[in-house]
């Protein structure tokens, strides 16, 4: 099955990482995709236009100092493109703090619709842009990892870095 796309504005990279290759995609020179290695509702490699390294020394620089242990808070411009709710759930994930998490049901709590704790997995599990909207910092009621879109052994990896469990090299 070929996938064609008309649109011309998005290009992507694709860089080395400690999780395995991560291939960044900007829609008119802004991030709008991260995406690992077999991810879970990773779009099509069709759709994430030409090729173009240049354009990511931004996104590039704070991941490379986001896995080097200095930095925190990422402060790269994004266009997630989403729906309304899926937005504001991205929102809301960016505001846990780095080593933190948060269960699904605290999250539908802090967006005022506590009974959406469902909804929220659902939109948490299609954040474009993982990592930088820290989507792995979500757990299950009782603490356990559940779903993520680049797998549980990554999602524990990062949790395990960000609490200072396991240090590595970039």
């Amino acid at each position: 099955m070929t996938i064609t796309t008309k649109n011309t504005t998005k290009r992507h990279t694709v860089i080395d990482s400690p999780y395995g290759p991560l291939t960044l995609v900007a829609d008119e020179g802004v991030l709008c995709g991260l995406y690992m290695t077999d991810q879970r509702h990773r779009p099509p490699e069709e759709t994430f236009g030409p090729r173009d390294d240049a354009l990511f020394a931004a996104p590039e620089e704070q991941l490379e100092a986001y896995f080097a242990g200095e930095l925190k808070d990422f402060t790269v411009e994004l266009r997630l493109h989403g729906t309304p709710f899926q937005r504001t759930v991205w929102a809301e994930l960016r505001q846990i703090p780095y080593g933190d998490t948060r269960t699904y049901g605290e999250l539908a709590e802090a967006l005022g619709n506590p009974t959406a704790s469902r909804a929220v997995g659902l939109a948490n599990g299609r954040n474009p842009v993982g990592i930088i909207v820290p989507c792995h910092r979500v757990v299950g009621a009782n603490g356990s990892l559940t779903g993520y879109g680049g797998g549980l052994h990554r999602k524990q990896r990062l949790l395990d870095f960000e609490s200072g469990a396991s240090l590595f090299q970039p």
